[in-house]
């Protein structure tokens, strides 16, 4: 579906842990994006030993935000955003993980999170963790779509490792869906694989399966190259492959 020029935009709504954009009531997937900001809200900043990462894919994944915007405008799909840096709490962990709170990045420490009291801990999981899920479960359940469809990006490089793989379809439970998915964006000429670089099946896609395990739905992550991912023409073609191919619907898969 293309929108048009003049076609009003899809409703927003913002909280300090999330954008929510409102999407139609008959879209075929329901969007999530857990790393969409490397922002600090208010009472947090970056401490110097910190800049570092300011920027990089430690404190956010470049591209996930536009790849999900554009792509809930392509099928008005529903969507939620984070609004705060995955280094303050990461909201594709669940509460017990041990990388919560990421400890190290590059093999330095991460200041923002040395010594974190248990205070701390409960508040950012309060203000953060806990409204951005709850803003999910609230939209999904009034929702009819069979796919929560989260979206990612990894970096080109990880720990002196090049990686190849341009496109990532990862799942734990969909191995058809996501076999279909993944021919098709193989088919519009990204080098693609599955459960790469992480596996759905180490429960690496821990927003997306815990809300369509909830709510009868089906869950798959998206990882596209953050190279690729901050390029427009790039996602263009990404969303025009996404777009087809959700708008078939999912029942026979």
């Amino acid at each position: 579906m293309v929108i048009h020029a003049g076609e009003p935009a899809a409703p927003r709504h913002l909280h300090e842990a999330f954008e929510a954009i409102e999407g139609a009531a008959d879209a075929p997937v329901f969007l999530t994006c857990e790393h969409a900001s490397e922002r600090l809200p208010a009472g947090w900043s970056w401490p110097a030993r910190d800049r570092r990462l300011v920027g990089t894919h430690w404190a956010f994944d470049p591209g996930a935000a536009e790849l999900t915007a554009e792509l809930a405008a392509a099928l008005r799909a529903p969507a939620v955003l984070s609004r705060f840096s995955r280094l303050l709490v990461d909201p594709n962990r669940p509460a017990d993980s041990d990388t919560l709170f990421r400890a190290e990045a590059e093999g330095e420490p991460v200041e923002l999170n040395r010594d974190l009291s248990d205070a701390e801990r409960r508040t950012r999981l309060e203000r953060f963790h806990r409204p951005y899920h709850e803003a999910i479960d609230q939209r999904l359940a009034g929702h009819g779509a069979k796919v929560v469809f989260s979206i990612h990006t990894f970096t080109p490089i990880y720990e002196g490792q090049v990686r190849q793989v341009e496109v990532g379809v990862l799942f734990d439970t969909q191995e058809a869906l996501a076999v279909a998915l993944a021919e098709r964006i193989a088919r519009a000429g990204f080098r693609t694989a599955l459960n790469e670089p992480w596996s759905g099946r180490a429960g690496l896609i821990y927003a997306a399966e815990r809300h369509a395990g909830a709510h009868g739905r089906k869950a798959l992550e998206l990882e596209v190259r953050q190279d690729l991912a901050v390029r427009p023409e790039v996602r263009t073609r990404l969303v025009e492959v996404l777009a087809a191919f959700f708008r078939r619907g999912t029942e026979e898969r």
